[in-house]
């Protein structure tokens, strides 16, 4: 909740859509169960968190770098872990940033925009499809 009040905050115009756990979010991704009828875009960029329910940040993680289909989606973890077996753990899976949650609404608000800036205006994101087949 604070990471979408961050965004309300920070007046970004990127949609954010948010799940509930892991199974949610593989669903989400594959437009299966709940997610199967409804009209939707693939994400830019997924923010992750590890210690999610049903199916743990770790988990869907690795199904998502493992799927041809997904697995140019970027992926930020955005956790409360500093441990380094998760850093290195999620590095090794292929997330392309891990970020430690700041411990203020303020800090939360400055991380927010600079993770937008960086991945929506200073980078070059791949094509949703990937063109040379």
């Amino acid at each position: 909740m604070l990471t979408k009040e961050a965004f309300e905050e920070s007046r970004l115009r990127n949609r954010l859509e948010m799940v509930d756990d892991g199974e949610d979010l593989m669903d989400y991704l594959r437009s299966r169960g709940k997610y199967a009828d409804g009209a939707k875009s693939r994400p830019s960029l997924i923010l992750l968190d590890l210690n999610m329910p049903r199916k743990d940040g770790r988990e869907a993680l690795k199904e998502i770098k493992d799927s041809p289909d997904l697995r140019r989606i970027p992926v930020v973890v955005l956790t409360t872990s500093k441990a380094e077996e998760d850093i290195l753990g999620t590095y090794d899976l292929g997330v392309n940033s891990f970020i430690v949650k700041p411990v203020t609404f303020k800090a939360m608000v400055d991380v927010v925009k600079a993770i937008s800036e960086y991945w929506f205006e200073i980078i070059e994101l791949p094509p949703e499809e990937d063109s040379t087949v």
